[in-house]
């Protein structure tokens, strides 16, 4: 199965996180009395948010012009200014997107590049700045979708939350472009310099923004820890089950999927965008025709699963362009070989795996593809990673000290796929800077998605399931758990605001993490890299 394919089986999983989240948002302030509408003057305008007792939020600001008809596929342009006060009482559109979950055309708008502001209602000076980029596989997500209402009242933060262009809209490639400009990684950027700009009129200190994302939005901060254009835009980063090394091994999920890799070479999206080209008929010869002919495409002649699913990989390269064919340095190298060697924003650093990563995408499949027994179990384990490997892994994860050989597998795939590839950047990076590693370890996280248990093979902490703890998200915490939230709301917010944190584990050579859970287990540091196995997964090809 293309790449395509699996990142559509990937995403799909993801959205059924987000469309639950997404009814959580703050509501509008539409009839809100005048005096609980805080007013806020950006560099291109004022802005009247809405006043939440203790938190005040400002929704819909424009970072970058609408990248729409002449502006598809060029980097972001600033924001026109506006006369008069704007209202920013509810979200903007969110980028066009398809459904998570069942039929549909797409939705949201190319007209999307906003984000929200939340801050303490109290007025302040200086405070840290978070900025978060949501996941989704690169197709899906929106910033409305997470609630940082706790980070800003517990932690004192100023929460800036973007959107940014997906799937072919903000990834496609192709010759007449230069290359593969990234431009959703170049909207985050110029979402950075809107912070940078603006965050003290909030009350936010404009040189101490903390990056912070999960999934997706992970390996956006990956890219923007080794993009030499994100430069002086942020001062530390916190990156949540996506690091530079993500990556998944064939045939995993299902039999015909091929391997997984987030970050490509910038010579297969700009073939991809060949061959997207002449499938829409836009295979001009003239000098610009071709990107004319694509340009006047409809939405919905793009935004089609095939190709917002072949354009949902960050590219790679010294080619890269913008949209008039100029040479942008965004990604010049594979990110992973970047911080091993040392070419990356030496900043302060958390980085992070949940301990069941893979058990909420394996589940999706485990109907078609069952796993019954020991037999099935090897069998998967030799169509991932060969005959001779089998016999390694067993030994390491015998089926016999897990519940299920489903679980067994499961237990493989999180350790390959996330939580050994987070610790072996961690470590890469700790070598030039302060890095501090943590494992979500609540396998009683309530389960947020929407998406129904599997008999026998329980989510555990599955991808995505520390959300809730940092969020609001319309879910219902124990009070252990809630007292968990507490604790990784005051360190989110702690390291954003100092860089350090004296009560967890610096990263080192010997792979120590604090494992985050709440009563009776505790949150304690672990010798993470032991646990998984991952003197055996590094050494592995």
């Amino acid at each position: 199965m293309s790449p395509g394919r699996f990142a559509r089986r990937w995403s799909a999983v993801w959205c059924a996180l987000l469309l639950l989240a997404a009814g959580a948002g703050p509501a509008s302030a539409a009839g809100a009395p005048h005096e609980d509408r805080p007013v806020v003057a950006t560099d291109r305008g004022p802005v009247r948010g809405t006043a939440h007792g203790t938190y005040r939020t400002f929704e819909g600001i424009p970072y970058a012009a609408p990248p729409t008809g002449p502006l598809r596929w060029r980097l972001p342009k600033p924001a026109s200014r506006w006369t008069g006060v704007r209202d920013a009482g509810a979200p903007g559109a969110r980028c066009v997107q398809l459904p998570g979950v069942g039929p549909g055309g797409p939705t949201g708008s190319e007209d999307c590049l906003y984000l929200n502001v939340t801050t303490p209602a109290s007025d302040g000076r200086g405070r840290p700045v978070m900025v978060w980029f949501h996941g989704g596989a690169f197709v899906n997500g929106a910033a409305d979708f997470y609630r940082p209402d706790g980070l800003a009242v517990q932690g004192g933060a100023v929460v800036v939350t973007v959107n940014y262009r997906l799937g072919i809209f903000g990834l496609f490639g192709h010759p007449a472009l230069g290359g593969a400009p990234d431009f959703a990684i170049a909207d985050q950027q110029a979402a950075l310099r809107w912070v940078r700009s603006n965050a003290a009129r909030f009350g936010g200190d404009p040189s101490n923004v903390t990056l912070f994302g999960e999934s997706a939005g992970g390996l956006s901060i990956c890219a923007h820890l080794t993009s030499p254009a994100s430069g002086g835009l942020f001062q530390r980063a916190i990156l949540q089950s996506g690091s530079c090394s993500t990556t998944m091994p064939p045939r995993s999920l299902a039999p015909t999927l091929g391997r997984y890799e987030p970050f490509v070479p910038e010579q297969r999206t700009v073939a991809d965008g060949v061959t997207t080209a002449a499938a829409l008929g836009c295979d001009r010869p003239e000098p610009g025709a071709v990107l004319d002919c694509l340009r006047g495409k409809d939405v919905t002649a793009l935004a089609t699963p095939e190709l917002m699913q072949r354009f949902s990989f960050v590219s790679y390269g010294d080619g890269n362009r913008d949209g008039n064919g100029n040479r942008v340095p965004l990604l010049p190298e594979e990110p992973r070989r970047a911080l091993e060697g040392g070419r990356f924003h030496r900043v302060p650093v958390i980085e992070g795996a949940n301990r069941d990563e893979m058990r909420i995408f394996l589940a999706q499949g485990l109907a078609a593809f069952p796993i019954p027994d020991a037999g099935a179990y090897r069998a998967r384990l030799e169509q991932s990673f060969g005959s001779a490997a089998v016999p390694a892994i067993e030994a390491r994860y015998p089926v016999a000290a897990y519940p299920t050989p489903a679980l067994a597998f499961a237990t493989v795939l999180s350790d390959t796929s996330f939580v050994c590839p987070a610790l072996r950047d961690g470590q890469a990076m700790a070598r030039y800077a302060p890095v501090y590693a943590y494992r979500f370890s609540d396998r009683d996280a309530p389960n947020f998605t929407g998406l129904p248990e599997v008999p026998g093979f329980p989510y555990g902490a599955s991808h995505g399931f520390e959300l809730p703890y940092l969020f609001t998200m319309g879910v219902t915490l124990t009070a252990p758990q809630q007292a968990l939230s507490d604790r990784m709301t005051a360190d989110w917010t702690a390291f954003a605001r100092t860089g350090s944190l004296r009560a967890w584990p610096r990263l080192g050579p010997t792979g120590s993490a604090l494992s985050l859970a709440p009563a009776p287990d505790g949150t304690h540091p672990v010798n993470a890299s032991a646990e998984h196995h991952c003197a055996y997964w590094n050494a592995s090809p």
